[in-house]
């Protein structure tokens, strides 16, 4: 299942189409959008190479205007890495001196599954833009984050059918002191998804992103376990909102959850794609909400039966 779509606005900015070059179309002030380019290399009228589009985007804009970039297909699904894009990039960072924001792989489910979204290491970009505020990637094949500092970044996110247990590390294990916002997409590990709750030690104990407001540990097949970890993780004392949505919690994680460390600062706890029982909502519900916590649980997810042998497979929101 994928459920990914082009995101309209980034740090605050509507997001524009940098159009071909045959449209005519009025273009923006620089810092007034969030710049979106893209091709379509399956669509005979759409005659320009990425590399193509990037160039003649850098001789018409004004690039030390330009405040947030959305970069969507590249190339042709399966065979072309995100790496040319993000050196493409980097190529300009002399001129890219207001960037603020990146969305590298902003492809729908239409033109590629998360899951074949070629990626590549990202890192470089944050060493390149020390004055980055948002960095956001989705897809995960090939997709490298080894631990890195940076000052300045606040959200960072990542949307993934699976998460390799490096990149994971990699994440939780970097020097962010400005980081407000973590946003994991877990995934599975037939995509890739091969991380353990051991991955996430460094940022659950709290301490490694003292500014950290909001974390979101989504969309995991072991969000029971997960849980189970968050309750009695240091980190959420200093959250006002937490994200376990998109996953396959049960009872058994909800139960945890109410049985740890208590959550009633928080702003928001957000669990829908769930496999609560009613009766479990219910609990949270009046656990919670009487201390002005909003609660998140109405979209359960849909549970298969194996005729056979009664197994029940419960399934993360957003895999292949």
């Amino acid at each position: 299942m994928s459920i990914h779509q082009h995101v309209d606005e980034l740090d605050g900015l509507p997001v524009f189409e940098f159009p071909p070059a045959t449209a005519g179309t009025a273009l923006p002030e620089p810092g007034a959008v969030a710049w979106r380019l893209s091709v379509d290399p399956y669509d005979d009228s759409d005659e320009e190479t990425f590399a193509e589009r990037w160039q003649r985007f850098t001789e018409t804009v004004e690039l030390s205007g330009v405040r947030a970039l959305v970069l969507g297909q590249w190339g042709e699904v399966y065979e072309e890495s995100a790496s040319t894009v993000v050196e493409a990039v980097i190529a300009a960072k002399d001129r890219l001196t207001s960037l603020r924001a990146v969305f590298l792989g902003d492809l729908t489910m239409e033109e590629s599954e998360i899951s074949w979204i070629q990626q590549s290491d990202v890192t470089p970009l944050l060493t390149a833009f020390p004055g980055l505020r948002s960095l956001s990637v989705r897809g995960s094949d090939g997709l490298a984050f080894p631990p890195v500092r940076h000052e300045a970044l606040r959200a960072l996110r990542f949307e993934s059918g699976g998460l390799p247990a490096a990149v994971v590390r990699g994440i939780c294990e970097s020097d962010l002191p400005a980081l407000e916002s973590l946003t994991l997409w877990l995934g599975v590990p037939d995509y890739g998804g091969d991380y353990e709750v051991s991955d996430l030690a460094a940022v659950l104990a709290g301490g490694r992103f003292p500014a950290l407001r909001h974390l979101g540990l989504q969309n995991s097949a072991i969000q029971d376990e997960i849980a189970t970890a968050v309750a009695a993780a240091p980190v959420v004392a200093g959250l006002e909102t937490l994200d376990l949505s998109m996953g396959t919690l049960t009872d058994s994680g909800a139960e945890a959850l109410l049985g740890g460390q208590p959550l009633t600062h928080l702003r928001r706890l957000d669990l829908d794609h769930h496999y609560l029982t009613g009766a479990m909502v219910q609990r949270i519900r009046q656990a919670l909400e009487p201390s002005g916590v909003e609660v998140v649980a109405d979209e359960q997810g849909d549970e298969d039966v194996d005729g056979d042998d009664g197994t029940v497979w419960r399934y993360a929101a957003v895999t292949e």
